[in-house]
């Protein structure tokens, strides 16, 4: 026995079939794992901003498709197939898939919002026992894409003042991810209710705005909210020769005063992607309990309904669907 799952049978999933559409529930074929590829049973899914995106703005369907498609790209799981010429992994292994991968799950192929999906080896990450799918699935997006902002983009390390602009779910693991790496943290969150979380995360001081903290002397501003104006103001806040890394896709442009840019010669990179190396270094922070992301746990059904409240700025933290 190969370990694959026949393609006859039939599973619910929640499926995008154009912009501005509500996911609908269908019935469609279990998967199999092909030549090179593995199935994985889908045990936690989390919902993120970019779905919404995905479902509201149509500048995102270049990207994204063909539709009808499921969506989810954070997912977690156990192998539940292995197609052919596939080595190294084995039927039950706990794995995670890298969503910045060749894989791309609810964005390139089916993803997340349905039982099961298929993935490539290469963006496979392996689940220590000690970490919940749930956690998991939060990590390959919500801790990956802090991780790679604040560590590989940002290059923050000990001694560096960070601001870090949003304590949404990015917002809240990437000051937390600077925290630990020995910076000092200085967070901008209009959403007052949420200070005494940043207070608790390390955070050294949070303000309104990253205006606040013009002289602070700031090295690195990470902007996981993207909504524009925190672009500008972050150029403008941190210091001569300083870094902004732009994490956050509120709005897709931005207007940037240049004359601050190239006058304080600042450093202005995007930060996307990631690797499974990405992933891993986040998963072991979190089994070492330092790293603790708050999540709201879901089922299955619940899906729509969570989405529609991320549309609405009705979510603070991390929201993943459990399956049974």
């Amino acid at each position: 026995m190969d370990g694959t799952l026949s393609a006859t049978r039939t599973m619910q999933a929640w499926r995008m079939t154009g912009t501005g559409e509500p996911l609908r529930l269908d019935e469609v074929p279990v998967p199999a794992a092909g030549p090179g590829e593995v199935l994985v049973e889908v045990r936690a899914a989390g919902l993120c901003h970019t779905d919404v995106g995905i479902l509201h703005d149509a500048t995102w369907t270049e990207r994204v498709g063909p539709f009808p498609l499921t969506l989810g790209h954070e997912v977690a799981g156990v192998i539940a197939g292995l197609g052919p010429d596939v080595t190294g992994w084995a039927l039950g292994d706990r794995v995670a898939v890298n969503p910045a991968g060749a894989t791309r799950p609810g964005l390139g192929r089916d993803g997340g919002y349905g039982p099961y999906v298929v993935a490539l080896p290469a963006d496979l990450v392996a689940v220590p026992d000690a970490l919940s799918f749930e956690l998991a699935a939060a990590g390959t997006d919500a801790g990956r894409a802090p991780y790679r902002a604040v560590v590989v983009r940002g290059e923050v390390g000990p001694g560096d003042k960070v601001g870090i602009i949003g304590l949404g779910g990015l917002g809240q693991v990437g000051a937390r991810i600077a925290v630990l790496r020995g910076a000092e943290v200085y967070a901008a969150e209009p959403k007052e209710a949420l200070w005494p979380m940043a207070r608790s995360l390390g955070v050294h001081a949070v303000a309104a705005d990253i205006t606040a903290f013009a002289d602070a002397g700031l090295d690195v501003v990470v902007d996981f909210a993207g909504f524009g104006t925190t672009t500008a103001a972050a150029i403008d806040v941190v210091r001569e020769h300083g870094r902004v890394v732009q994490v956050g896709m509120g709005r897709l442009e931005a207007t940037i005063s240049t004359n601050a840019l190239i006058l304080k010669q600042v450093t202005l990179l995007g930060s996307r992607g990631g690797t499974v190396d990405d992933i891993a270094a986040v998963y072991a922070m979190f089994a070492s309990g330092e790293l603790f992301p708050a999540l709201e746990l879901i089922g299955f059904d619940d899906i729509p309904a969570a989405l529609a409240r991320l549309h609405a700025g009705e979510v603070t933290g991390r929201v993943v669907a459990r399956y049974p």
